[in-house]
């Protein structure tokens, strides 16, 4: 099977890591940088080159798109798609759960726990917005924020007020929740691949901070999940359309809450704290998965 890697830099861990596993299963790999790509937008032939030479004979793509590349990345994507090669993740869910909002949206609709959330455009109180995630302490997030940059814990009503004044001054769209205290600064990771958990982690914050990401210093360690942590998972997968995501839950006093769906995990922190061979279990979900024009989204937004 020849396989593509969309990436900006084929030395990144999880690029490297599912370029080997990939190259271990007999497969011929390249990786691609989607922002070198230029394409032939037609309606019979759609073409798509790189670095001069034309872009032909891909069985199967694993989109590696950061979220600061979400559009052009998944337009690249999306032509790919409808040259009939196979998709880890569609253009159109990976856009799905980059749209925080349209995410959460989605998950509440299906009746996956979340915490409790507000968004508004304008209201002429924001009292009220607070007052409707339970009041202070409660976490004020940008939409277009990752790896937990934008993220504000407010812990007074007064703090809550100027945080969000601020952000509306600066036009920024954001989200007001709850802050779920009992989770005590530590979220679970876990990692979808088809319709099952392959592996999961605990992430905890470092002292002073309620942010557990990996890259702002947290550290992780492996759990084992609940058999309704585990649903939940799938379920939030499942609802954003993706084959493969990091999960991220949060442990409440009234069950697991969605934090985010990641389309495009990282496999760094999971695997060395799992010691579990994760990048090769998404080849393997290839191997199994991967059939020319496979994908709900060919010939459609």
């Amino acid at each position: 099977m020849n396989i593509a890697i969309l990436s900006r830099n084929a030395k990144l861990y999880s690029s490297r890591r599912l370029a080997e596993a990939a190259k271990q299963r007999g497969h011929d790999v390249s990786v691609v940088n989607p922002l070198k790509c230029y394409m032939d937008i037609t309606s019979m032939r759609p073409g798509i080159y790189y670095r001069g030479e034309q872009l032909r004979g891909f069985d199967a793509v694993i989109p590696r798109i950061g979220a600061s590349i979400t559009f052009y990345g998944t337009a690249v994507l999306r032509q790919l798609e409808m040259m009939g090669v196979y998709p880890v993740n569609e253009s159109v869910a990976i856009g799905r759960s980059r749209d925080k909002l349209r995410s959460l949206q989605l998950l509440a609709r299906k009746g996956i726990g979340l915490p409790v959330t507000g968004f508004a455009h304008d209201v002429d109180d924001t009292g009220e917005l607070i007052k409707l995630v339970g009041g202070a302490p409660l976490v004020v997030k940008l939409l277009e924020g990752t790896q937990g940059k934008g993220v504000v814990l407010a812990e007074t009503k007064k703090a809550a007020e100027s945080v969000i004044d601020a952000f509306r001054e600066l036009n920024a769209n954001f989200l007001v929740q709850e802050f779920i205290k009992e989770a005590g600064g530590s979220d679970i990771r876990a990692l979808v691949i088809g319709e099952k958990v392959v592996a999961a982690m605990m992430r905890t914050a470092k002292e002073g901070e309620f942010r557990s990401n990996l890259h702002r210093g947290g550290s992780a360690r492996v759990i084992k999940l609940t058999p309704e942590e585990r649903s939940t998972a799938v379920r939030a997968a499942k609802t954003m359309g993706l084959n493969v995501a990091g999960v991220d839950i949060l442990r409440s006093n009234h069950g697991p809450v969605i934090m985010e769906v990641n389309s495009s995990p990282g496999l760094e922190g999971i695997e060395l704290a799992t010691g579990k061979d994760v990048a090769g279990q998404i080849i393997d979900f290839i191997d199994k998965s991967a059939k020319p024009h496979k994908t709900k989204t060919r010939g459609k937004g």
